[in-house]
């Protein structure tokens, strides 16, 4: 009997069959979970006022340590250009690759990766207290749409807000290399640097990467939401749960990192 047991939990097909019936289980209610979102959006005289409010938890109480991970960023790759760098080369290729490297990838994806730690995690922990502690529930049944009140704010909150971080990232990643490119093995002059970052630049580049950070936004706001929303299980859900939406928020960034390199990049 043990051996017929043991042989029918790792018979394959059981396998894939129970993971596939949870991932279209899941399909179905994310599905469900955004179609209220999307039917609720009039409702904006509830999700206004809040919005305004996760804008500003998001935006300010995350400012600093966007800003302190840009920098090092910049730094590192003044500091490994160094490293690396040809001296048979133009010295002012050093300043395009700089203003490449921080505005096309590491601006935009390190800010997501940060972001999907401390407010995806903030994310899912709050609305998965709610969960078990039956907030929500109360509030559906006082007749109150949770995604109105709940959802909608942190999901446009968090699209907004992470281009603009970018953009403070972006700024000071491109300082931070110029210092440490300037002042380190390079010696580079400021007019050297300024005539690479022309050279190599197009108006596109800006645009890539503030579509990134929209894309970003909304998937690092919005499956913590889902994530959360969903929990069972009592504390250790909760637990769960905002580890799941941490994992699973990182990966998805790392995809649409790929997938948005291969369809908006000329030549990708």
């Amino acid at each position: 009997m043990a051996e017929l047991a043991l042989t029918a939990a790792l018979d394959p097909r059981r396998i894939i069959g129970r993971y596939t019936l949870h991932a279209l289980s899941h399909v179905g209610r994310f599905a469900y979970f955004f179609l209220e979102m999307i039917r609720t959006l009039g409702e904006w005289r509830i999700w206004m006022p809040r919005t305004f409010q996760q804008a500003q938890a998001i935006g300010y109480g995350s400012l600093f340590i966007v800003l302190l991970t840009a920098g090092f960023a910049g730094a590192v790759t003044a500091l490994q250009t160094g490293y690396q760098f040809q001296a048979n080369l133009p010295v002012y290729i050093v300043g395009g690759l700089i203003v490449q490297t921080i505005i096309l990838e590491l601006g935009p994806v390190l800010t997501a990766l940060l972001l999907s730690g401390r407010i995806g995690a903030r994310y899912a922990a709050e609305l998965g207290t709610m969960r078990v502690t039956e907030q929500i529930d109360a509030l559906e049944s006082l007749g109150r749409s949770p995604a109105s009140h709940l959802i909608i704010p942190r999901v446009i909150a968090g699209t907004l807000m992470l281009p603009a971080l970018v953009v403070f990232a972006d700024l000071i990643g491109i300082l931070s290399g110029y210092f440490f490119a300037s002042t380190g093995t390079l010696q580079i002059s400021g007019a050297d640097f300024a005539y690479g970052a022309r050279y190599f630049f197009r108006p596109w580049d800006l645009w890539y990467s503030m579509i990134k950070s929209v894309f970003f936004g909304l998937g690092i706001s919005l499956v913590p939401c889902y994530v959360g929303f969903t929990t069972k299980q009592g504390a250790e859900g909760v637990g769960r749960a905002t580890t799941a939406a941490v994992v699973s928020a990182s990966v998805l960034i790392l995809f649409l990192d790929a997938l948005l390199a291969q369809i908006l990049l000329p030549n990708a």
